[in-house]
C-alpha cells in the first residue's frame, strides 16, 4: 500500500497567503497618500500608525480573497501551487485567526486615525470579501484598490477635494488594466477552470480595445494630477514617460493580441508605472 506523506505547512506557507507583492504596493501607494495629503511631511506617529493600518488591512484583506478563492485556484495552473489550494496548509480554516487577526486589528487602528478611515478599510475588507474570481472583481477591485489611499489621505486630511478624487479615478482606471491583461494573459487557463464572465467572455480583439482606451483615460488622469496638486516639473515629465509606456504596450497588445503583449502590460501596470506615478509625486512634493 502507497502511503502518500503531506508536507508540513511552514510560516512562508502564510505569509504567501497574504500576497505580500500586492501588499506592498497597496500599502506604498496608500503611504505615498498620506505623504501628498501632509504636503510632505506627515509626524512620526501618524506615519507610523498608518503604515501599521495600511499594511496589516491590505494583507488581511489579500488573505480573505484566497482563502476564498481557493477552490477555483486549484483548478487553474497559475495559481495551483499557492499554499491553500495545493494544500500545503490543511484544513485552510488554520489561516483564519491569522486573516481575522489583521484585519480586526486593522480596523481597531483605523477608528484610532479617523472615523472615515474605519469606514473606508471596512468598505475594503466587504469589497474583497465578495471580489473574488466573478464578472464583479475587477469593480470591486477598484474598491478595494483605493481603500489604503483613502486611508492614508483622510488619516491626515480629512477633507475631499479634486486631487484625492483624481488618486482614486487613476487607481479605478488602473485596475481593470492590470486584472483584464492578466486575464488576457492567461485566458485558457481561466476558461479550462470554468471562469467565463466579463471580459473574458469577449473576444480578445475586442477586450484589447477596451484595454487601449482606458490607457488613453489612464494617461490623462495622470496629468490631471499635475495641474490639481499643484505638482512641478518632476512629476510631469516622468507622469509623461510612464502614460507614453503604457499607451506604447497597451498599444502593441491591440495589434498582436498574444499572451506575451498581455502579460508585459501586466508586469508594465503594477510597480512600474504605479508605483513609480505614486513615488514621483512625493519627490516632486519634497523637491519643491
Amino acid at each position: 500500500m502507497k502511503i502518500t506523506l503531506r508536507k508540513q505547512s511552514t510560516f512562508s506557507d502564510y505569509i504567501s497567503v497574504l500576497k505580500p507583492v500586492e501588499t506592498s504596493l497597496l500599502t506604498f501607494i496608500g503611504i505615498c497618500s498620506a505623504i501628498i495629503a501632509a504636503s510632505g511631511y506627515p509626524s512620526a506617529k501618524a506615519f507610523f500608525l498608518i503604515l501599521i493600518v495600511i499594511v496589516l488591512g491590505s494583507a488581511g484583506s489579500n488573505g480573505l480573497t484566497n482563502y476564498l478563492d481557493r477552490e477555483v485556484d486549484a483548478k487553474m495552473a497559475r495559481t495551483a501551487n499557492r499554499a491553500l489550494p495545493s494544500g500545503r496548509i490543511v484544513p485552510p480554516q488554520k489561516v483564519l485567526p491569522l486573516i481575522i487577526g489583521l484585519l480586526v486589528t486593522a480596523l481597531a487602528l483605523a477608528w484610532v486615525l479617523h472615523p472615515l478611515c474605519f469606514l473606508f478599510g471596512l468598505i475594503g475588507v466587504i469589497a474583497s470579501a465578495i471580489w473574488r474570481k466573478t464578472i464583479s472583481c475587477t469593480f470591486l477591485g477598484m474598491v478595494a484598490g483605493c481603500s489604503p489611499v483613502l486611508i492614508g489621505w483622510f488619516a491626515l486630511r480629512p477633507e475631499f477635494d479634486i486631487t484625492i478624487l483624481l488618486l482614486c479615478l487613476l487607481v479605478a482606471i488602473w485596475t481593470p488594466i492590470h486584472v483584464w491583461s492578466v486575464m488576457i494573459a492567461n485566458r485558457e487557463d481561466y476558461l479550462g477552470a470554468g471562469l467565463n464572465y466579463f471580459p473574458l467572455s469577449w473576444q480578445v480583439k475586442d477586450m484589447v480595445k477596451i484595454l487601449f482606451g482606458l490607457s488613453i483615460i489612464l494617461y490623462i488622469f495622470s496629468i490631471l494630477i499635475y495641474f490639481a496638486a499643484d505638482l512641478r516639473l518632476l512629476y510631469l515629465i516622468m507622469s509623461n514617460i510612464l502614460g507614453i509606456l503604457m499607451l506604447y504596450a497597451n498599444a502593441h497588445l491591440l495589434f498582436s493580441t498574444t499572451s506575451i503583449a498581455a502579460w508585459r502590460v501586466y508586469k508594465l501596470s503594477a510597480f512600474p508605472y504605479l508605483g513609480i506615478i505614486f513615488l514621483t509625486m512625493c519627490l516632486d512634493i519634497w523637491l519643491m
